[in-house]
């Protein structure tokens, strides 16, 4: 059966972002989250999102009412029907997705399938709540998700080849490229990325620059868009810092291990942007 119907779990920016690009594809779009306050900004961000593509030229209007008319809401998930995939974007607490892939194996239609937007948690163990593991992959969208292209497509131990065939193609109906990764730690872009962000938090400790200069140096040196640090701020030091002890504890290598300033910034609050402090002030 083709995907027509998904429930995306999660109204926060990354849970809003999936659900308009998958508007933008034309598919009917549920978006789920106990906080009623929640659910009601995500759909706002949706709509403000369709309507800056609007003034760019990028999306007509009819398009525009279109996906807005295929947009609804749902403060418990378990009330779904006719549902044909669903994503799950909630915070990085692996006891929560769990919980929430008991309910979706509840409320997803026989050989539908369950995706998680994890960023480091193992896909074989999400996979284990559930009563049809063949059917759960990760689907790791990058932030913000209607401008960055990749989806990083996780198979666990049990994901099935049909699983990851539909995953891809419906990867690919809402625009984006992707990449497959195995299930370790960190996948593919976390693996590489956060070690960098850890190693310039021990730069800083250390006194080797400060976090402007190691901000310029990497940025002109490397030809990257942002520094490190501003990078770790944007994305916000306490998942920086959750991704880093993922990493450490599921490898046992040493280099992993997060750096006692980017853990002392998470302990003062210090989450970075978000929170209006971390290696810089916002």
């Amino acid at each position: 059966m083709a995907t027509e119907h998904i429930v995306v779990v999660g109204a926060g920016q990354m849970g809003a972002g999936i659900a308009q690009v998958a508007l933008q594809a034309g598919l009917r779009v549920t978006l789920a989250d106990v906080s009623k306050e929640g659910l009601a900004k995500g759909a706002d961000r949706i709509r403000a999102g369709l309507k800056k593509l609007v003034e760019k030229g990028k999306l007509d209007a009819a398009k525009q009412q279109a996906a807005e008319a295929n947009l609804s809401t749902l403060t418990n998930v378990t009330e779904a029907k006719d549902v044909d995939f669903a994503i799950e974007a909630v915070t990085e607490n692996e006891d929560l997705k769990r919980r929430i892939f008991q309910d979706l194996d509840a409320v997803v239609r026989p050989g539908g399938i369950l995706a998680t937007n994890t960023s480091s948690i193992p896909i074989t163990r999400i996979a284990a709540s559930t009563k049809r593991p063949e059917a759960v992959i990760g689907m790791h969208f990058m932030n913000p998700v209607p401008v960055m292209q990749l989806v990083e497509l996780i198979r666990g131990a049990a994901t099935s080849e049909e699983t990851y065939t539909t995953t891809r193609a419906l990867s690919e109906r809402m625009g984006k490229t992707t990449v497959v990764s195995k299930d370790y730690p960190g996948f593919i872009v976390n693996r590489i990325l956060i070690p960098m962000l850890n190693e310039a938090c021990y730069a800083l400790m250390e006194g080797l620059g400060t976090a402007e200069d190691i901000d310029t140096a990497m940025k002109l040196g490397t030809n990257q868009p942002m520094g490190p640090l501003q990078l770790a701020d944007f994305i916000g030091l306490d998942t920086v810092l959750y991704i880093a002890e993922v990493l450490h504890k599921g490898l046992g290598d040493p280099k992993y291990r997060p750096c006692p300033l980017l853990r002392q910034y998470v302990d003062a609050g210090w989450f970075g942007k978000k929170s209006g402090r971390g290696f810089y002030k916002y």
